[in-house]
């Protein structure tokens, strides 16, 4: 065989090979609409301005509580749009290897939540939020677009400027990171998303 056509076999063989790890890596990760993270967004400034209400400041813990469960199914239900979540995280290993990514610090949050307020020591609640939130994203941003992983690192940042921060900075900074943040990155998501 002459040399040329051992050079043509090569370069045509890695060609396909980067092919199929190409395919393989689309199939095993999760597309994260930008709408997802806007809705999500909006959700955290609603909470963050309800938070600011003079007469409601201080509920803002049961405020950031309910409004959690709602921000995660509004950022769900449009991730999952075309099919139902259920067959999302059953059936689809993506969906599954992205919960999987986000539990774990999304849970030790939760943990966390219970400790401060069993302590009476909620003030660092916030800024246990926003890091381990980043924590998650930075987990769950291998099976995603790496901007992912970039989102989760702002949160982590700005989870631990919240820890050395005064108490009358929390609620803004949460808005910032839940509110802000998310809609930020959305948007860049779906820009990307649209080739621009």
């Amino acid at each position: 065989m002459p040399p040329a056509k051992t050079v043509n076999l090569d370069s045509h063989a890695m060609a396909t090979l980067r092919y199929i790890r190409e395919s393989m890596d689309a199939a095993g990760s999760v597309a994260v609409p930008g709408s997802a993270g806007i809705a999500m967004g909006a959700v955290g400034l609603a909470a963050t301005a309800l938070s600011l209400i003079p007469n409601l400041a201080s509920h803002w813990l049961a405020i950031w509580l309910v409004a959690a469960p709602i921000a995660a199914l509004a950022g769900a239900s449009l991730m999952t749009r075309s099919a139902s979540l259920v067959s999302f995280i059953g059936s689809g290993k993506p969906g599954r290897k992205l919960l999987l990514g986000l539990m774990p610090s999304l849970f030790a949050g939760a943990v966390m939540t219970a400790v401060l307020w069993q302590a009476n020591y909620l003030g660092a609640a916030p800024g246990i939020w926003l890091l381990l939130y980043g924590c998650a994203l930075i987990s769950a941003g291998v099976f995603t677009k790496v901007i992912v992983r970039w989102m989760g690192g702002c949160f982590v940042a700005l989870g631990l400027l919240a820890l050395v921060t005064p108490a009358q900075l929390q609620i803004p900074l949460l808005g910032l990171g839940f509110g802000g943040l998310h809609i930020t990155f959305g948007f860049l998501i779906a820009r990307g998303a649209h080739g621009h």
